[in-house]
C-alpha cells in the first residue's frame, strides 16, 4: 500500500468498495497471525495463538479507489491439510510466508505450500513473505542457527549457484 493508503475499522463495508481476498499461507509458527494482527491492530501480540482459520477485514484507500480488503489467515499445520484448501477459492493473492531464523520453514516453500497452491489455485499471484526479520540480530537466535549450519544466506547464494530448472513459466511472484 502506498503512503495515501487508510484503514478502516475491522469489519467495515462499503458498498462500492472493490473486495480483494488476501490468503496467507506458511507453516505453523511463522508469524502468519502476528503480521496480520499487527496490520489490522497497529499493535504487536503479546503471545503466541495458534490459529486454525480467522479472517480480517480492512477497508482502504489504494489510488483514489475503495478496496474492502479481505484477509483470511490459515493453519500452517499439517492437521489442517485437507481442511485450509477451502479457504482458496475465490482468491484474489496469496502471502506465502516462511521465517527468516526457521530455514525448514524457507524449504517448506517449495516442497510444501508451492505445490499446494499449484495444484488448488494454479493461476492466483503470489507475495513471498519473510518474517520475523526483528529477530536476525537477536544473538541467541543467530547461534542457534551456526550451530544447526543452516543460513538463510548460505541458501540464497545456493539457489543462485545451483538454480533448479524451473518447469514452465507463468505464474507471477513478487519477492519482498
Amino acid at each position: 500500500m502506498d503512503a495515501n493508503s487508510r484503514r478502516g475499522g475491522e469489519g467495515e463495508m462499503v458498498s462500492n468498495a472493490r473486495n480483494v481476498k488476501l490468503v496467507v499461507v506458511g507453516d505453523g509458527a511463522v508469524g502468519k497471525t502476528c503480521m496480520l494482527w499487527s496490520y489490522t491492530r497497529n499493535a504487536f501480540p503479546k503471545e503466541y495463538v495458534p490459529t486454525v482459520f480467522d479472517n480480517f477485514s480492512q477497508l482502504i484507500k489504494m489510488d483514489n479507489t475503495s478496496v474492502n480488503l479481505v484477509l483470511w489467515d490459515t493453519a500452517g499445520q499439517e492437521d489442517y491439510d485437507r481442511l485450509r484448501p477451502l479457504s482458496y477459492p475465490q482468491t484474489d493473492i496469496f502471502l506465502v510466508c516462511y521465517s527468516v531464523v526457521a530455514p525448514s520453514s524457507h524449504a517448506n516453500v517449495t516442497t510444501k505450500w508451492m505445490p499446494e497452491l499449484e495444484h488448488h489455485a494454479r493461476d492466483v499471484p503470489f507475495i513471498l513473505v519473510g518474517t520475523k526479520t526483528d529477530l536476525r540480530e537477536d544473538k541467541d537466535t543467530l547461534a542457534s542457527l551456526q550451530a544447526q549450519g543452516k543460513s538463510v544466506f548460505e541458501e540464497a547464494v545456493r539457489c543462485v549457484i545451483n538454480p533448479q530448472p524451473q518447469k514452465k513459466p507463468g505464474r507471477s511472484c513478487c519477492v519482498l
